[in-house]
């Protein structure tokens, strides 16, 4: 929000206070971060502000403790099979939506994209009555397949997005060439938007790694996530442990937006 040499006295004194403001929200939003990064590094058993002692104990506790390396490894193998089933049925329904013919199209794409909208406890209360009918609670299928059905709307948002700025003639250049709608696709379209697949499937991954409400109405003890086992530690025993698992958390997130950004950089080049 740059403004010309020429900008008037209230022009400068408006862009002083938006930025202000900006950076005031920041601020708020982020405030919580400076507070946990320190406490997981703490050395005394409760939490304690200015921080006295400075350890690495709550870590080496994470690791070595089994209920979290578990909840951990549970977290990582539900996010990875979601974000793959996500993926595709999520880049499939994009690539149906984006043809010029498709029928009622908003509806469908108002159909797709209410799991962004719809609060998570009605999905979560819904997926418990509906797995619960067919066998799946306290399954990591169940799990899976519910973190899947959350993440695909963003996946074909993004994938949209990418196919947005695709030109069809290109579709119809390797039709003419010889190539069959297969050929095209994994040669021609597949490359041209993969940078926006690639953001579908790092939200997708964020979306089920960081999922704790449907976690908590479909998973038992032997599938309990990382985010679930935090909330049971919050409840039931306060543990400094928990902020090294935020801390990881967060830090997963940040590597997570890298990538993202990245990924954007390189579909806009």
């Amino acid at each position: 929000m740059w403004l010309p040499a020429y900008a008037t006295r209230s022009e400068r004194l408006c862009r002083f206070a938006v930025v202000t403001f900006a950076f005031a929200v920041l601020a708020f939003l982020i405030g919580p971060l400076f507070v946990v990064f320190p406490l997981s590094v703490a050395k005394d058993p409760f939490f304690t502000f200015p921080i006295r002692e400075f350890s690495w104990r709550w870590y080496a506790d994470f690791f070595e403790n089994t209920r979290w390396t578990e909840s951990l490894l549970n977290s990582l193998v539900a996010a990875f099979f979601s974000t793959t089933l996500a993926t595709l049925l999520g880049t499939l329904a994009a690539l149906g939506i984006s043809r010029p013919g498709f029928p009622a199209r908003k509806a469908v794409m108002a159909l797709m994209i209410s799991p962004m909208i719809m609060p998570v406890v009605i999905i979560a209360v819904g997926a418990y009555m509906f797995f619960g009918s067919l066998g799946l609670t306290n399954t990591r299928l169940g799990l899976v397949l519910a973190h899947a059905a959350l993440s695909i709307p963003f996946v074909v948002v993004t994938v949209l997005s990418a196919l947005s700025t695709y030109d069809t003639n290109l579709t119809r250049a390797g039709a003419s060439l010889g190539a069959g709608p297969v050929s095209v696709f994994f040669t021609v379209t597949l490359p041209l938007i993969l940078p926006g697949i690639v953001s579908g499937a790092l939200l997708a991954f964020a979306v089920s790694f960081d999922e704790v409400i449907v976690a908590l109405f479909l998973t038992g003890a032997e599938q309990r996530t990382l985010p679930v086992q935090m909330f049971s530690g919050v409840r039931d025993q306060i543990n400094p442990t928990i902020m090294a698992a935020a801390s990881l958390l967060t830090t997963v997130s940040i590597a997570l937006f890298l990538v993202l950004n990245l990924a954007r950089r390189l579909r806009r080049t």
